[in-house]
């Protein structure tokens, strides 16, 4: 039984990496100086030259070794357990995963707010012309 070792296809990682950043290949190729044509041709490659790798990392915010190791369950681990270490009170990092509020109250405070301002707005309008009324009077 062979147990081969599955090359790893950096151009495939740098795509997925680019994808979570939410960069598109043009954004990608600007930072890196290369066209988007070229950013599709890296992404299709198993291996790319050490240089443009690291200028390619730096431009993703990520190291080099995070490219070359980069795997979709590493990912996927880091979110389960980020989560599941995510308390609903939150600390210093992590606010809460959960609103102290609620959203319906919030729209409704707003929606009061400005049906006020609207009557303060009228109400300033009758005074107006109040006035004006008066000026034409006299």
């Amino acid at each position: 039984m062979s147990t081969a070792i599955k090359q790893k296809h950096i151009g495939r990682n740098i795509s997925r990496i680019r994808e979570l950043r939410g960069m598109k290949q043009e954004a990608l190729a600007e930072a890196i100086g290369i066209s988007q044509q070229s950013v599709s041709s890296i992404e299709s490659s198993e291996e790319v030259e050490t240089k443009r790798l690291v200028e390619i990392a730096k431009a993703l915010g990520v190291t080099v070794e995070a490219i070359e190791n980069f795997s979709e369950e590493s990912v996927f681990n880091f979110f389960n357990n980020f989560y599941d270490n995510s308390s609903s009170q939150g600390n210093s990092f992590n606010q809460g995963m959960f609103a102290t509020f609620n959203p319906l109250d919030k729209v409704v405070e707003l929606y009061e707010r400005l049906i006020q301002a609207e009557k303060e707005l009228v109400q300033a309008e009758k005074e107006k012309v109040e006035y004006l009324e008066n000026l034409l009077k006299k």
